[in-house]
């Protein structure tokens, strides 16, 4: 069977944009998932890190210089070592940058590491939303970080008329016409979007766990802030979600055109897929976060139905669409030549 990796998701930003404020919320909200941090600033007093302590199953702090350029490949390896390896209980692990750490460098870094416990997650870039022209005008690295996110988060929404939001989302679509932007106020950004629930057994009645103590019930968890959204709407308002069960093989030569074409605002792709290549049926793992694409080779159980699972998370896509592309997926017949059909998806294959 394919081995649990943790996923490593990066948030950066300029300074002032929210980066800490999201990350207290996601530790607030963080719907049983245990979250292991890796925090830093630039200044020689690590504030960010005490403001989420005590909020968080495991942290590594860095101060006294940006993340991106004061550690190479080796040493953010030692720091998610301390997070990720084998007896550790971590879900998730969020690396919030600093506010002058250069995205690219923080994506490389988690791509190069050595850690076979650990998986990229995505690059989550916020962004002030009442600052978002003044900061392009001052910073023209902004629109290079924007580029590269897989998820952009516009912050501080409820600073701003419905119109100048509508600017900034058509400015960042602009610079970045493949991940979704989702308008937030506070940093609020349903968890479900970045990792996964936790599974409880329901065993009765029973005493509330910290984190559920600590989640947020205030009515203000909204997706979006003005009034258009309306009093009852929440978090997860805004995106979708699609499931998708293919009874048929998926082809992989399509597949792997799908993941690589893949409809605007498609964020979060997961599941297994079944492939019947040259008379073997294999079943492989499939985790993609934005462009980054990941095959895991895997078996099946006794019993186990031949069947492709896949859930796809993203914002303003067309459910019907996406499952109608994903049917199309699905081969006619076998394979014969294996190793010619499954090129393209032996170039996203890890090793277990």
């Amino acid at each position: 069977m394919a081995k649990r990796l943790i996923p490593v998701i990066l948030v950066a930003g300029f300074l002032g944009s929210g980066k800490t404020t999201l990350l207290n919320h996601l530790l607030r909200n963080n719907r049983g998932v245990r979250i292991g941090v890796v925090v830093n600033d630039f200044g020689s007093v690590n504030i960010d890190s005490m403001m989420v302590a005590g909020q968080v199953d495991s942290m590594v702090s860095l101060s006294n210089g940006c993340l991106c350029c004061a550690v190479d490949v080796s040493e953010m390896d030692e720091m998610l070592d301390r997070l990720a390896h084998p007896r550790s209980d971590i879900d998730v692990i969020v690396v919030e940058a600093s506010g002058l750490a250069e995205p690219r460098n923080m994506v490389r870094l988690v791509l190069g590491s050595e850690n076979p416990h650990i998986g990229y997650g995505g690059l989550v870039v916020t962004v002030d939303a009442a600052e978002f022209e003044d900061s392009r005008a001052r910073h023209p690295e902004l629109d290079l970080h924007v580029r590269m996110a897989d998820l952009v988060v516009l912050n501080k929404i409820d600073r701003i008329a419905e119109a100048e939001r509508d600017r900034a989302v058509a400015v960042v679509a602009e610079l970045n016409d493949r991940a979704p932007v989702l308008c937030t106020e506070h940093g609020r950004v349903d968890p479900r979007l970045l990792f996964d629930e936790a599974a409880r057994a329901d065993d009765g009645p029973r005493q509330l766990s910290l984190d559920e103590l600590l989640t947020e019930t205030d009515g203000h968890d909204h997706a979006c802030g003005d009034a258009a959204c309306g009093d009852h709407s929440h978090l997860h308002d805004g995106y979708d979600s699609v499931s998708f069960v293919g009874e048929r093989p998926m082809d992989p030569r399509a597949l792997i055109a799908f993941l690589e074409n893949r409809p605007p605002g498609l964020y979060r792709v997961k599941g297994f897929v079944h492939f019947a290549v040259a008379g073997h049926r294999q079943k492989y793992l499939l985790q993609a976060v934005g462009p980054h694409i990941r095959f895991e080779r895997t078996g099946w159980a006794r019993g186990e139905p031949r069947t492709t699972t896949l859930v796809l998370i993203g914002w303003g896509i067309d459910p019907d669409a996406v499952a109608h592309r994903l049917e199309e997926c699905t081969a006619v017949q076998e394979h014969e030549s294996g190793a010619e059909a499954m090129t393209g998806v032996h170039r996203y294959v890890v090793s277990n």
